[in-house]
């Protein structure tokens, strides 16, 4: 183990092009759970399909019920050592930035800036008619309180939390950016996924393809791991922990720079 997360460090000291690419492992020691996982809300109660929310009021409150019981796991988790240690690594320029899958901002929170959220964000609630954007909690507050599905109040339209739901169109412009940055690095570290749902997982893939060494860390073996340059199962926070501090006897910090 020891070996290998040297090596990490090693590429990831000698690389121009680095990309943290990150799912569900990477917040589970936050206490966020999977939401596939045996006890997470998707096993309990069957999600919501978009085009259902839209048209179906009664899959709009069973939609807000489910969003109530998982907001409290949102609301209260703090960036672990492996958010950190992302962070740390795009402030010394060592990484372009993050493409995750999670949807509960930890990364933002521990000082990440170029993060591209390709399912959305659960600290937010979007109108679907006019696109204004409140905050998730004031808006849970106001469904708590009525038990109705709280409308927008510029335009009156139909909220839903800023996340991708099931048969819902990932951002065009988060998963083009997404893709651009797997074709261009030269390192890419797949943390922490599946790497199961598309199109999400097919940008290891694209990153590999195009020449890029891919690493992947996560407890369980996912399809992916014949591609990989290097396989890693650990104890994410702690991995990533120790490649920090093996980063500073890799070499200097490369100049930081805004992504673009």
């Amino acid at each position: 183990m020891d070996a290998e997360l040297k090596r990490i460090a090693e590429w990831l000291a000698a690389s121009d092009s680095c990309v943290v690419f990150t799912g569900a492992g990477v917040s589970t020691e936050s206490g966020i759970p999977d939401f596939r996982s045996p006890g997470g809300v998707w096993s309990r109660r069957k999600p919501i399909l978009f085009d259902e929310y839209c048209r179906d009021p009664e899959a709009q409150l069973e939609y807000w019920r489910q969003r109530a019981e998982t907001h409290v796991q949102f609301a209260d988790a703090q960036p672990n050592k492996a958010h950190l240690a992302f962070a740390h690594w795009e402030d010394q320029g060592r990484i372009r930035g993050v493409v995750t899958q999670n949807i509960d901002g930890l990364h933002q929170l521990a000082g990440s800036r170029n993060v591209l959220e390709l399912h959305g964000t659960a600290r937010k609630v979007g109108c679907l008619d006019c696109g204004t954007l409140y905050d998730a909690g004031e808006m849970l507050d106001r469904f708590e309180l009525t038990q109705t599905v709280p409308s927008c109040t510029r335009c009156g339209g139909l909220t839903k939390h800023a996340t991708i739901s099931f048969g819902q169109a990932l951002p065009v412009e988060v998963l083009r950016d997404s893709m651009r940055w797997a074709r261009e690095a030269e390192l890419f570290l797949a943390i922490g996924s599946s790497l199961v749902v598309t199109p999400a997982a097919d940008l290891p893939v694209l990153a590999k393809e195009s020449g890029a060494r891919l690493v992947i860390i996560n407890r369980e073996p996912t399809p992916l791991d014949n591609l990989a340059d290097l396989v890693v199962r650990c104890a994410i926070g702690n991995c990533m922990e120790t490649v920090d501090s093996l980063l500073a006897a890799c070499s200097e910090p490369h100049v930081d720079s805004e992504a673009s």
